[in-house]
């Protein structure tokens, strides 16, 4: 039985989902309700942004990581 779109959504919205087509394109659907935006112009020195370098900071000393290996696996690679 196929899944619904609310059912897929409702899974999305706890981790993110790899949805593959019958011929084999790939699609990430991953929620971006805390997703954080940065203005950036062509040609700005992204390392001059205070805000944007202190949320990579941030980001990169916590949270889960996942080996490459598992990614691969994941993907079928």
């Amino acid at each position: 039985m196929a899944a619904s779109l609310n059912d897929i959504l409702k899974q999305a919205m706890l981790e993110e989902i790899i949805l593959e087509t019958p011929d084999g394109q790939r699609f990430i659907l991953a929620s971006v309700e805390k997703w954080k935006g940065f203005q950036l112009a062509d040609g700005d020195d992204i390392t001059q942004n205070k805000e944007l370098m202190n949320h990579l900071s941030n980001r990169r000393s916590g949270g889960k990581r996942v080996p490459l290996s598992e990614v691969k696996e994941k993907l079928g690679l």
